[in-house]
Formats: structure tokens, C-alpha cells, sequence
């Protein structure tokens, strides 16, 4: 009870993005079973999960499916109620988010965006090729009141496998741009992006410098710089050069005596020593000045860290990108407790699509087809958002409410500390555990109670028979 009660409070805070209050009611539903079930089937585990009538899986379909949820003030109300819930982390006085893509395997041969994916990957269980749903992810860093850091997700998006015009040729760097954006614009402040490798690039970069946000990532080993060009002495004719020396940065790992010994700053480390050397050059890809940190780890290698904003410390710099694991381990939650990617929402109008398909193209298909696949992409981020929004409601419980959440896990772990803040899993399970006691201990004019009791099997579940 004591955990249900400051949930709902904050769960009544997303109301603003339902037309109607029978929406809000499943919504919150929705929100219960993606936070306790034991199993990751769908929508037909949310029902086993709530012991829900059977015709409550229709009713949860059409809640996906309905425009009375409006996807777009969903997203704004959650960012701004992480603002409230969570310390955010910051660099001075920006916010600090991290971004990335995942892919998730997907079999249905009538799913709009389902496409062929190749996978980079280090993980030896993880297929070279898949088909499946391309996501790109953003999440904002907070902090707890015991120094732990974590990866709240704010908003996550299919960008990939589905082209309505040939004139749209916005690639998935676009896509990410576009929707951090978004994003940094309910935030209202600046902020600093921590990505990968990969969203290094002109296409990303220029966008948030022009709104006044900065990037940190890693970069190519094969990168380059350039120093300014000195001013001559004399004006001469034609444009004055603005590229001077070319420098390899690889060649920078033989200078020695431009490196610095210190301890390192990343998360979670201690006693390791690093040596790191930074240099501001030009770089071509944005035509301006950034900062440049190649970094010798004892245990991770080496590596090469850019960041556009050339005041902060390098050690600043190793320390931010440290951080990105974080998003990391956001995903394996995600997948692996709360089931946020998995949906089985078939389209029963769609064209099969082939085990070589790549994008599907719609340019030449029907407006009332185009809509149906619209339909269907709205159902599947309505589903995803909900399950951002369930594991930061996961994330706040054990952040802010850490000694309630082990008073309630009723089971055992080999590497439980109350000390420490519970993982979103003990989280689910004190949760579980402490629905029958809600149910049956606040007053029958509570709103969630009501409206579970309403459309529960008492046939099923047994916790509230045992309990009461």
C-alpha cells in the first residue's frame, strides 16, 4: 500500500493527456501490469498480471489504438515529471542526456517498419542479422540522494523501415536530432548529449550547437584535426585560409610528453590511473572548434572523446562519457523486467512482407492504407512510451523510496544490499507483492481500487483470497 499510493499520485499527473477519464483509468492499468508481471507476453500478460476479465485484452487494444491518448502530451507530461521526481545531473548548468539505438527482433510478417537489421555487436548471442524494429532512444541522467546514477527514459521512437514519400531523406542521425530537440525544448535548458561513435556527425552536431546544446562522444581512431591557420602578417588577396596544419590524432598516441597521469573519474571506479591528453582543433565536419581527449585506460584501451564545448575539463569529458553505459543498462531492464518492446500488434490489411525486405515504401499505396499503418505505429509507441514511463516510475520508487521498496520484496537475492537502491526488478516484485494489501486496504472510493475491482476475475486471484 505504502508503495501504490505515492505511484498513482504521480501516475495522476499524465491525466492532462487523456480525452477521457475510461482512457486515463486503462492507462493506469496498463501502467500497473507492465510494473508487476511476471511474464513478457504482450498484452495478454497485462491481463494475467492485474487478474483481469478476459474482455479487458479488447479493451487494452483499443486504449493502443485510440487517439484519446494523445501520444505527443504523453511525452511532454513525463519529461516534465521527471523534472520533479529525479535530481537530474548536470554539467554546470546544463542537463545532461544520453541517446542510442536498439534493435528488437520481430517475427510478424504483417508489422509496418519490421525490416532486415544487421547488428554490431560484441555479444556472441546476439544474431549478425535480424528482422525487427529499429528504436532510437533518449534518456536523461539523475541522480539519487546516495550518489547513484541512472538512465530515466524520456522518450524512445521507431526511426527506421517505413518511407511515405521519396522526398523524405532524413536518415536516422535526422531522426535522432529531431526528436532530442523535442525533447531539450520541454526541458528548457541547456544540455549535453552523451552518445556513441556513431551520432558523431555533422548531422547531429549542428542542429544542437544552433539551439545552443553540446555533444560529447566517441569518436574513429582514423579522425582528423586541423590548428587554426596563423593570421598573415600582411592581407594578400582572395579569402584568408582558415585550415593550418593537419594533424592524425592516431599520431598523437607516440607523443608522449603530451600526456597527464591521473586518477580516473569514471563512474564506479576506484584507485585506477589514467593518462589522457587533450588538444582543441578544427574539425571539417562542422568547420569549428572542438575539443579533442585521447584517453589511455589500463583496463578499458584507448580511446578518442570529442566534445564541441572546448571549456570543459578533459577529465570532465572522460567522466561524461562514462556515463553512457548507463543507457545501457536502462535497455537491459527495459527487455529483460518490464517488457517495454513487447508488443504483437499485427495489422490485418498489410501486405506480407518478404524475408529479404528492407523499407517498406508507401509513396504508391492507398491514403486509407497509409492511415491503417499510421494507426499501427501510433499503437506501437503508445505501448513503448508507457513502458518508458513504467520503468521511471520504477526508478523513482527505488531512488526516493528505497527503505519502503526492501521492507516490501518479499524474496531473496544473493546480492541484496538495503544499503543501496534496489534494481527496477526488486522494485516490480515489492510491487507484486504489495498490490493485494492495496487493493484491500484503502477506501472503496479510491479511484484505481475502484476501477480495478470493476474489471478483476476474483476467480483468479488468489493473493487477495489468501489475503483476506
Amino acid at each position: 500500500m505504502k508503495l501504490f499510493i505515492p505511484w498513482f499520485l504521480c501516475v495522476c499527473e499524465l491525466r492532462k493527456a487523456c480525452s477521457y477519464r475510461a482512457t486515463f483509468m486503462w492507462m493506469c492499468l496498463v501502467l500497473v501490469g507492465l510494473s508487476i508481471r511476471h511474464d513478457l507476453a504482450g498484452v495478454t500478460s497485462l491481463v494475467r498480471a492485474g487478474w483481469l476479465v478476459p474482455r479487458a485484452y479488447y479493451s487494452l487494444l483499443n486504449m493502443f489504438h485510440s487517439r484519446s491518448l494523445k501520444l505527443d502530451k504523453l511525452t511532454e507530461l513525463w519529461i516534465q515529471m521527471c523534472l520533479k521526481l529525479f535530481n537530474p545531473l548536470r554539467e554546470g548548468k546544463r542537463f545532461v542526456c544520453v541517446a542510442d539505438g536498439i534493435k528488437i527482433p520481430k517475427e510478424g510478417k504483417k508489422m509496418p517498419a519490421v525490416k532486415k537489421l544487421h547488428q554490431d555487436s560484441e555479444d556472441n548471442n546476439k544474431a549478425e542479422f535480424i528482422f525487427g524494429h529499429s528504436f532510437q532512444v533518449v534518456g536523461l541522467l539523475a541522480v539519487g540522494a546516495l550518489g547513484h546514477i541512472c538512465s530515466v527514459p524520456l522518450a524512445s521512437r521507431i526511426h527506421e523501415g517505413l518511407v511515405f514519400s521519396n522526398r523524405d531523406k532524413r536518415s536516422l542521425l535526422d531522426k535522432l536530432a529531431a526528436l532530442f530537440l523535442s525533447i531539450s525544448h520541454v526541458l528548457d535548458e541547456p544540455v549535453i548529449l552523451i552518445a556513441d561513435a556513431y551520432y558523431a556527425s555533422r548531422k547531429v552536431i549542428r542542429p544542437l550547437i544552433k539551439k545552443g546544446h553540446h555533444l560529447v562522444a566517441r569518436i574513429r581512431s582514423t579522425s582528423v584535426g586541423w590548428y587554426p591557420a596563423p593570421k598573415p602578417a600582411k592581407r594578400k588577396r582572395g579569402r584568408p585560409r582558415f585550415y593550418g596544419e593537419k594533424v592524425r590524432l592516431r599520431d598523437l598516441w607516440s607523443q608522449l610528453d603530451r600526456f597527464v597521469t591521473d586518477r580516473s573519474p569514471v563512474y564506479g571506479e576506484v584507485n585506477v590511473m589514467l593518462s589522457y591528453c587533450s588538444v582543441d582543433l578544427l574539425w571539417r565536419p562542422i568547420g569549428k572548434l572542438v575539443r579533442f581527449v585521447l584517453v589511455n585506460h589500463p583496463l578499458r584501451g584507448r580511446m578518442i572523446l570529442m566534445t564541441t564545448d572546448c571549456s570543459i575539463d578533459p577529465l570532465r569529458v572522460i567522466a561524461l562519457y562514462g556515463y553512457r553505459f548507463k543507457i545501457e543498462v536502462s535497455f537491459k531492464q527495459a527487455i529483460h523486467t518490464l517488457g517495454t518492446y513487447a508488443y504483437h500488434f499485427w495489422m490485418k490489411a498489410m501486405t506480407p512482407i518478404s524475408r529479404r525486405s528492407g523499407n517498406q515504401y508507401l509513396h504508391m499505396k492507398t491514403d486509407e492504407y497509409r492511415r491503417l499503418v499510421r494507426r499501427k505505429m501510433d499503437a506501437y509507441h503508445r505501448y513503448v512510451q508507457l513502458g518508458c514511463i513504467a520503468q521511471g516510475l520504477l526508478q523513482h520508487l527505488s531512488l526516493n523510496y528505497r527503505k519502503k521498496v526492501w521492507a516490501h520484496f518479499n524474496s531473496w537475492l544473493r546480492t541484496m544490499n538495503p544499503s543501496q537502491p534496489p534494481s527496477e526488478a526488486v522494485v516490480a516484485q515489492a510491487l507484486r507483492s504489495s498490490l493485494p494489501e492495496f487493493l484491500l486496504s484503502v477506501p472503496d472510493t479510491h479511484e484505481l481500487k475502484k476501477f480495478i475491482v470493476q474489471n478483476i476475475d476474483f476467480e483468479r486471484c488468489r493473493p487477495l483470497q489468501l489475503t483476506g
